[in-house]
């Protein structure tokens, strides 16, 4: 049974790891591959937030220059504010809709059809934006330390579309940073920075809630899950940073889309 519940985190950790910094949905996969591994209950999602963790601190590991930086020039360089305050502007819209409606999304949302729907309407999205981004000229803003603090407040009310699951967060962030004028590595850019404040406060928020059910025994089936979503995710990011370089998004709507059509027949 522990070798089954630490294939299960293995397995869990890959998932999210891979996925969350994908436009491809985390939470989505998430939810389905619990699904068929018969993961359900509450100590599941203690798991889950867990390894939702281990991918957070990827993201800081690969960016943790940029981010040292940003905390030095706080207290006196302009541009490292600016950046600090559209970062707090672009968080507000989700954590505020989030706390707001976190009840009924998951009692409404949280199941594999309506994964699957997302996913794929999430895939005719990217087809669409990416048509329009390649016949709209030269994108507006080309570092991520030109942004405005409307600039943020677009791509923090994108984001509000990441809590149905099955949308994912950063294709959420990515698509609508594209769509008001970012280029796309500053979009994608700029969705890996925003991750970090809206992932740590969610993950924050359900340790407190879920609190009771952390146990010594399960230490081992979390550290293989922290332990293999950190790598995980630090591969995806660095992965995604060089494919966005030469390539646009229609191999995820794809990948969206086929996997919205799967999910549906196997649990229909």
């Amino acid at each position: 049974m522990e070798m089954h519940a630490l294939l299960n985190a293995l397995l869990l950790g890959v998932v999210e790891g891979l996925t969350e910094f994908l436009p491809i949905s985390s939470t989505g996969h998430l939810i389905v591959v619990s699904s068929w591994l018969g993961m359900a209950d509450e100590k599941s999602k203690v798991f889950e937030i867990v390894i939702q963790l281990g991918a957070i601190l990827a993201v800081c590991w690969e960016f943790r220059v940029r981010i040292a930086r940003a905390f030095a020039g706080l207290a006196a360089d302009p541009v490292q504010q600016r950046f600090a305050a559209n970062l707090f502007v672009a968080f507000l819209p989700a954590a505020i809709v989030g706390l707001a409606l976190q009840s009924q999304i998951k009692k409404y949302l949280f199941n594999p059809t309506s994964v699957a729907i997302a996913l794929a309407v999430g895939g005719l999205v990217i087809f669409a934006i990416e048509r329009w981004y390649a016949r709209k000229g030269a994108p507006r803003v080309l570092s991520m330390y030109d942004m405005t603090w409307k600039d943020a407040l677009l791509v923090g009310l994108a984001q509000c579309f990441s809590l149905i699951p099955g949308t994912s967060r950063s294709g959420a962030t990515i698509m609508g940073g594209m769509v008001f004028g970012l280029s796309r590595a500053v979009a994608t850019e700029f969705s890996f920075f925003l991750a970090i404040p809206i992932m740590f406060a969610a993950t924050g928020y359900e340790l407190v809630k879920y609190r009771a059910l952390l146990s010594r025994d399960d230490l081992a089936v979390f550290a293989v899950g922290f332990g293999v979503s950190f790598v995980a995710a630090l591969l995806a990011v660095k992965g995604l940073i060089r494919y966005v370089a030469h390539h646009d998004f229609r191999a995820f709507a794809w990948y969206r889309i086929a996997l919205g059509i799967v999910v549906l027949a196997y649990f229909w």
